[in-house]
């Protein structure tokens, strides 16, 4: 290649990119992070019984109550701590209850204690919603309920890391809904903030804001300009590029979402993106061989420019030894050539003349 690990900061040395045991051509997206509700010691034996009374099936009695509880005029915050922890878990750990929370008006106080002061009650209201957004049916009810602008809020302003991962993961669910529950929950202003949740958070975090992204943008086109002028490519390069972060699979997807825009090819390339995704080619595992190949794919289509770039990094010995591989897919040989024979096509010297900034016009 004409420029190595010593002279790009992007190229990384590495035998494998794997961020994972699978090396499939799947979409590398599990479900996102589910409630992981734990105790001190001191509480852990009423805790305990409370689990295994909310494992088993509950009345919708038993419910009702739990839920007017929530919507009493004057609760004391004990008790609406204790009614919203319940809910949260008989929607956790029994399937039926979603549907019969659901049924009993839950949805609506749920939402309403997104915004209440108590940090606690917070996070209670938002992984309880997290919990019924697992049944499809109920994925109506909570939009229909106003719950978008709510969860951007206590993905903003949650006090609890745990609520604002749970307010990503239910925002995910509710993307699944439809386009314009997806285009809904851009407009609501999620996306940079999940942006900053991808730069910032932890390791959990960090996956729950790129399958969200994910979802978000391949779930309506408007969210991947959203994602593009929310600064999401530069740390999905460094995700990218890091195989230590765990990252490389869920970020070179959400990348190849974006790179499906003028807008996103034109930041993916400014920000240093085709010496991730050549290399990602090389040496990475076939999943990745694959997306990075479909994205550079989008990038050279109908761009002399990008095409140049894309060559003089070195990118037809990988792309010829991916064609003629006995293991890679024949769609993704059949790819690999036509990239090929694209980064072949003559470059005049007026093209390759030309500075990086005017190509997003082309």
């Amino acid at each position: 290649m004409e420029s190595d690990a010593s002279t790009s900061p992007r190229r990384r040395s590495t035998s494998c990119y794997s961020d994972s045991g699978d090396s499939s051509c799947s979409e590398p997206f599990s479900e996102c992070g589910s409630d992981d509700l734990s105790f001190t010691p001191a509480g852990a034996a009423g805790i305990h019984r409370l689990l295994l009374s909310c494992a088993a099936e509950t009345s919708e009695d038993a419910i009702s109550s739990l839920v007017a509880e929530l919507e009493s005029p004057s609760p004391s915050l004990d008790s609406l701590r204790r009614a919203a922890m319940e809910l949260r878990l008989l929607a956790k750990h029994n399937p039926d209850n979603r549907v019969r929370i659901a049924a009993a008006g839950g949805v609506r106080p749920l939402v309403k204690l997104l915004s209440h002061a108590d940090p606690l009650l917070q996070e209670h209201g938002v992984t309880a919603l997290l919990n019924l957004s697992i049944c499809d049916e109920n994925k109506a009810v909570i939009v229909e309920a106003g719950a978008i602008r709510p969860l951007v809020h206590a993905l903003k302003s949650a006090a609890s890391p745990a609520a604002r991962e749970n307010a990503a993961c239910a925002l995910l669910r509710l993307s699944q809904l439809d386009g314009s529950a997806a285009a809904a929950i851009g407009r609501a202003g999620a996306i940079p903030l999940l942006v900053s949740l991808l730069e910032t958070g932890g390791a959990r975090g960090k996956k729950d804001a790129a399958t969200t992204l994910y979802a978000l943008c391949s779930g309506a086109r408007e969210n991947r300009q959203r994602a593009v002028e929310a600064g999401a490519v530069r740390p999905l390069l460094d995700l990218m590029a890091d195989p230590e972060s765990g990252m490389v699979d869920k970020a070179a997807y959400v990348l190849h979402s974006l790179v499906g825009s003028g807008e996103g090819r034109a930041a993916a390339v400014e920000e240093g993106g085709i010496p991730v995704l050549v290399e990602m080619v090389e040496v990475g595992s076939s999943r990745q061989k694959e997306i990075a190949t479909l994205s550079l794919l989008q990038i050279c289509e109908d761009n002399a420019v990008y095409r140049t770039m894309v060559a003089r990094e070195g990118a037809i010995p990988p792309l010829v030894a991916l064609s003629q591989s006995s293991s890679a897919r024949p769609k993704l040989k059949t790819k690999a050539e036509s990239l090929i024979e694209m980064l072949r096509q003559p470059r005049s010297p007026s093209l390759r003349a030309r500075p990086t900034a005017v190509v997003a016009a082309e």
